[in-house]
């Protein structure tokens, strides 16, 4: 670039810093210089700071998007009073389910922060295992989504039936993979930057611990106290996460394979005590400056971006109907009775709590809902729920030891099949009407349905995993999606 064009573009920088600056109240200002002074350190002085590369990843929640906010300002007044700043990579993981609002926050943000254009910034997405730049919002790929439904399934159909369906699992599994590969792409970063806060620190290693479980690989050590050591983990646990699941499930390897170090022992930046704001407060940075827009019922709850509240409400009415002996009804109403006691136990503002209260009121008594929940699992998971019933039962592993149980409560008019389907689950010739009713039913392929029965349920608690507690106000990290 030329001079007059840097000249051009740092001032562009500076206006952006300027009117970002606006938004911040005193109390974030000083923040500000806090983290910069964090950072500062982490690197080694300001002398080492251009060659310094911090991660940060996008979801386009409301958080992600302040954090991002925060770190940007953090680079620019470094710019603009020192020879360089950081480096910045920005990174975000498509997953089925992740909505179209959340897509456009990502954009929104990226557009107001102007990262598209500033060669100190990696604005990367992660679509199927492939690392690509991310210049618009675009939906998952077709093949992303059906390798997405597919762990899913397969996870899910490791637990003991006896235990609540958790669907986010295989989030839990993919983000920690994500998390581990995208720190050493292209040469790396140095640190990943998050604003989590210690609780929810907790709730992603317990579900990624659990995910760990179900997918057969046995780390020796887990953390309790939050992500210090999570690179470490990630580490031991190598670059393939579903390989438990291989070579049925033909899932393709990360790519480009030419860029990605072979070990990249990332640090971890801690900044969640720099978020002084309270959320009012907050809006009109994310609103106005960012165009953020408050993306369904996680607008009232968001301490696990990786839950769905509908999804979970329809699944806990799903449980009840069919595993419970209750009406799907009672489900869904007990799932957001304790939603609202999780949010006040939580201490968020009486008004926030009043309006989910309003909208959970509205859900639990549409006549309509358990159509519209069937409807929002097949657009987002890909799955009827027929196919999420069988995912509940997990009657296919441990040779099948849940089938009978299964089919009696759901599907009495199979049980005279029972020696044929263990038959084809062994790989074994039968009537090719037996084989397309369980592919139908499960919405999994055969040669995934028999891997499973060759397999055993989970021991979440596996000898060498330490257990995790999440101090939630008594209630499981978990509890979100289980309503338990």
């Amino acid at each position: 670039m030329t001079s007059i064009h840097d000249q051009a573009m740092n001032h562009v920088y500076q206006q952006i810093l300027q009117r970002l600056l606006g938004f911040f109240s005193r109390a974030e200002r000083t923040a500000l210089q806090l983290l910069i002074q964090r950072l500062v350190v982490a690197a080694g002085g300001m002398e080492r700071l251009a060659d310094y590369k911090v991660l940060a990843i996008q979801t386009g929640s409301r958080d992600s998007c302040y954090t991002l906010a925060l770190l940007r300002a953090a680079q620019l007044s470094i710019a603009g009073r020192a020879p360089a700043t950081f480096q910045l990579r920005v990174a975000s993981l498509q997953q089925s389910g992740v909505s179209a609002t959340a897509l456009e926050n990502i954009h929104n943000s990226y557009s107001a922060l102007f990262l598209y254009d500033d060669p100190r910034v990696e604005v990367l997405r992660v679509d199927n295992r492939e690392v690509l730049p991310f210049t618009q919002p675009a939906p998952i790929s077709e093949a992303g989504r059906e390798v997405s439904r597919l762990n899913l399934l397969m996870v899910g159909h490791r637990r003991d039936s006896d235990d609540a369906l958790d669907l986010w699992d295989n989030g839990f599994l993919a983000t920690g993979e994500f998390y581990g590969q995208i720190a050493r792409w292209d040469g790396g970063v140095d640190a990943l930057v998050s604003s989590e806060t210690p609780r929810q620190q907790k709730q992603f290693l317990y579900g990624f611990r659990r995910a760990t479980a179900k997918a057969g690989l046995l780390p020796s050590r887990y953390t309790e106290h939050g992500y210090e050591d999570l690179f470490t983990l990630l580490d031991e646990l190598g670059p393939e996460y579903y390989q438990g699941f291989e070579p049925e499930l033909m899932q393709p390897h990360w790519r480009p394979a030419e860029l990605f170090e072979t070990c990249r022992r990332a640090t971890f930046i801690d900044i969640h005590d720099m978020l002084v704001s309270n959320l009012e407060q907050r809006w009109p940075l994310l609103t106005e400056f960012l165009g953020f827009q408050p993306d369904g019922l996680m607008a009232y709850a968001s301490d696990n971006e990786l839950v769905s509240l509908e999804l979970s409400a329809h699944v806990r009415g799903l449980q009840a109907c069919f595993m419970h002996g209750d009406s799907y009804e009672s489900g869904v109403a007990e799932f957001f009775q304790r939603a609202l006691v999780m949010m006040r136990r939580k201490q968020l503002s009486d008004g926030l709590c009043q309006q989910a209260a309003q909208v959970f009121g509205q859900i639990t008594t549409d006549a309509e809902q358990r159509a519209l929940g069937t409807a929002y699992a097949q657009k987002n998971l890909g799955l009827s729920e027929a196919q999420l019933v069988c995912l509940l039962f997990a009657p296919f592993v441990d040779k099948g030891a849940r089938l009978e149980g299964f089919l009696r409560r759901c599907h009495p008019g199979m049980l005279i099949a029972v020696p044929d389907l263990h038959r084809a689950m062994q790989g074994h010739a039968v009537p090719e009407q037996i084989l397309q009713w369980m592919v139908d039913v499960s919405g999994l392929p055969l040669a995934l349905i028999g891997k499973l029965y060759r397999m055993e349920r989970a021991v979440e608690d596996a000898p060498g995993a330490s257990s995790i507690s999440c101090d939630t106000g008594n209630t499981q990290a978990s509890d979100w999606s289980t309503g338990r």
